[in-house]
């Protein structure tokens, strides 16, 4: 076992040992890795100057000492407390899986056995020989009558050196016998051990393996099969969701300024962007007019930096129940946490934390707002939060704060040049089969006259025309033809018109307070033909602003 985490685990472990803490719990699915670690720190005379026996204790096998045949009559948990209260020499007791009588799922707890345990606190504090028990197990459950005898001990999933070696452990072995192709440069395989973290030794050996027989060999597109098995760990939570997005950046029409800064950060959570003392990014807000590819980016941000994508569903972390509210924020930042490096994405973020003010639900909403606020603020994880937002008025001004997210990107109504960009995007995603496609031809002449006919329109709507014209074709079964898209621009009311009143508002917003996420030389003014004023509050001549965003470009 190597690794920073383990090494501080073994440290903090050990000092607690020679301080005699009678009872330490370890809440942890690797059981065995935990064990292991234990019965190194037990045997190192360094570490703890007496060195101790190492019993294990389970429901089926009893107690046993060094994984040999454990002794029957110790099966009953009262009577294990019986063999520690009367051994003599030094020790160390392993007891797994004692969270069920402890009142584990909502079960009542062994009041018996909670007595016996505090009855032996003061044997296992003054014997002779010293002895300690420490608690295995995946849950954490303390009962009331033992929260100020039991100290919790943190072990924490496999860190990127322990990984990393299994990693190489695999490689060699595979490698020696020729049956498996390994094609990884060192930065490569960093990508790999990376993607792997999250997932405990087991669940990490376990998807280098199936990447290797799946295929008969080993590269960096296998990143995409560690992906899945943290997949796994997302559906087991309930309140995370993993979205699989095969969605590239290039699929996103303009936002060239957001795309810039975003290729600038990729990679920056590997160990190579240590050497210029970079910390990883904490995350973009997106706001702007809805319907203009804020929800796109975040689906793309995942597939051009191959990290896993989750999205926060606010609504599923409030719950009836009193109390569960925040322990549903709480798992879900340690679910995202344990899969790291990862994006979090919260979709119209200001649905989940507006009306904080009210009060009409106890304080909850505050608490969770809180709990976030600090976690966005103090994480140290690689997690890359994108939260959107349509009505940013409605978020409260301690989430816009610097530290909470890098930069505030505003997505305007899409430029002449964005709402080329968006056609095309659609007319090569649909438009492939040659009877559909006839004599029509996708060229810039007849983008550029698409893109003048839809002034003052969102990229969702123009998606809905260019689907709109195919209908009209696929109604008539013949080829797709010019006029079908003028005929569905002719019947589309723009958001422009029908929202007017909030654009101006969110304009007004972003002109001092965000980016605009389309760089200035494809900015143009926005002049409806239908004659909707939407144009930006009047500025002082000192202050250098672009419609939509502050003139910065990355």
């Amino acid at each position: 076992m190597t690794g920073e985490n383990i090494s501080d685990f073994k440290i903090v472990l050990s000092n607690l040992l020679k301080a005699r803490f009678p009872y330490l719990y370890i809440s942890t699915w690797e059981e065995e890795r935990a064990v292991d670690v234990i019965r190194l720190v037990a045997s190192n005379e360094r570490l703890i100057k007496t060195t101790r026996k190492v019993f294990t204790w389970s429901v089926t096998k009893g107690l046993s000492e060094n994984g040999q045949k454990g002794k029957e009559e110790t099966k009953a948990p009262l009577k294990a407390l019986d063999f520690i209260e009367n051994f003599q020499e030094p020790a160390i007791f392993i007891l797994k899986d004692f969270h069920v009588y402890f009142g584990a799922h909502g079960r009542q707890g062994d009041n018996q056995l909670i007595r016996k345990i505090r009855d032996l606190l003061p044997t296992l504090k003054q014997s002779p020989s010293p002895k300690n028990v420490i608690f295995v197990s995946p849950s954490l459950v303390l009962p009331d009558d033992l929260q100020k005898d039991l100290t919790i001990v943190d072990f924490d999933l496999p860190n990127f050196s322990e990984i990393k070696l299994v990693l190489d452990e695999m490689i060699y072995a595979n490698q020696s016998s020729g049956r498996i192709v390994i094609d990884l440069e060192d930065e490569e395989k960093e990508r790999l051990a990376k993607a792997a973290l999250g997932l405990t030794l087991h669940e990490a050996e376990n998807a280098f393996a199936r990447a290797m027989v799946e295929d008969g060999r080993l590269d960096i597109n296998d990143v995409e099969v560690i992906i899945e098995e943290k997949r796994q760990i997302i559906k087991k939570s309930g309140i995370l969701e993993f979205i699989k997005s095969d969605l590239k950046i290039e699929d996103v029409g303009g936002l060239e300024n957001l795309k810039r800064w975003l290729k600038k950060r990729d990679k920056s959570w590997l160990d190579s962007a240590q050497k210029y003392g970079l910390p990883a990014p904490k995350g973009v807000l997106i706001t702007g007019v809805p319907g203009c590819g804020k929800s796109l980016i975040a689906k793309s941000i995942s597939a051009m930096w191959q990290l896993p994508l989750l999205r926060l569903d606010m609504g599923k972390i409030f719950s009836g129940i009193v109390g569960s509210s925040e322990e549903n924020m709480r798992k879900a930042i340690q679910t995202v946490e344990a899969i790291s490096p990862s994006i979090l994405w919260i979709d119209e973020i200001e649905k989940g934390f507006s009306g904080l003010s009210s009060g009409g639900d106890s304080g909850t909403s505050s608490r969770i707002f809180g709990t976030f606020l600090t976690w966005m603020q103090e994480k140290t994880k690689p997690v890359f939060v994108v939260a959107t937002a349509n009505n940013i008025h409605s978020l409260p001004a301690e989430l816009l704060r610097k530290g909470r997210f890098d930069e505030i990107f505003f997505v305007d109504l899409p430029t002449i040049k964005e709402r080329m960009q968006i056609f095309r995007v659609h007319m090569q995603k649909r438009l492939k089969d040659p009877f559909v496609i006839g004599q029509f031809e996708i060229n810039e002449n007849v983008l550029e006259r698409l893109a003048q006919m839809t002034e003052g329109y969102v990229g969702a709507e123009i998606e809905q025309i260019v689907i709109s014209a195919l209908f009209e074709a696929f109604s008539e079964d013949r080829g797709i033809e010019f006029g079908d898209f003028e005929k569905a621009i002719v019947t589309t009311v723009p958001l422009s018109i029908t929202q007017a009143e909030q654009i101006h508002s969110i304009r007004e917003w972003a002109n001092v307070r965000a980016v605009a996420a389309t760089p200035k030389e494809d900015r143009v003014e926005y002049k409806s033909k239908k004659e909707v004023v939407l144009s930006p509050p009047p500025q002082d001549e000192d202050v250098n602003m672009e419609r939509g965003g502050r003139a910065v470009d990355f």
